[in-house]
């Protein structure tokens, strides 16, 4: 929180990073992905700021998707928003994140597997 009572920008990256972990870790698991678990790193942000967010007890909406699968990164889209009772977009973001092999200590590229459950997840 600000001294205008909005929420602090770097907040927003926290909520984005609660959302993706939640959506990759047990979703991707779900589907049969476990390496995405437990070897991603952030390689970039891209935050987009439409409105500001005020302090209040109601929780915001987090919509996220796949957006781009390449050879050794993908993409997540996200939506920071309240849904009812019209659509206000707080927030558009976007990260991309890059397997990592941490017992090699080198990037590695995307697994046949994790490509198949990613590509389940484009526009999800």
């Amino acid at each position: 929180m600000d001294a205008l009572g909005h929420v602090n920008n770097g907040r927003y990256v926290d909520y984005l990073q609660d959302a993706r972990v939640d959506f990759l870790f047990r979703i991707a698991k779900e589907l049969g992905a476990d390496h995405l678990e437990t070897g991603l790193l952030v390689a970039r942000h891209e935050v987009q700021y439409r409105a500001p967010l005020h302090f209040r007890l109601e929780p915001v909406r987090i919509e996220l998707w796949i957006s781009e699968i390449r050879a050794a990164s993908f993409t997540v889209d996200y939506e920071i928003l309240d849904a009812e009772p019209e659509r206000r977009t707080y927030v558009e973001a976007r990260t991309r994140l890059v397997p990592f092999d941490f017992a090699a200590n080198r990037l590695r590229r995307i697994s046949l597997v994790e490509r198949e459950v990613l590509q389940k997840l484009v526009g999800a």
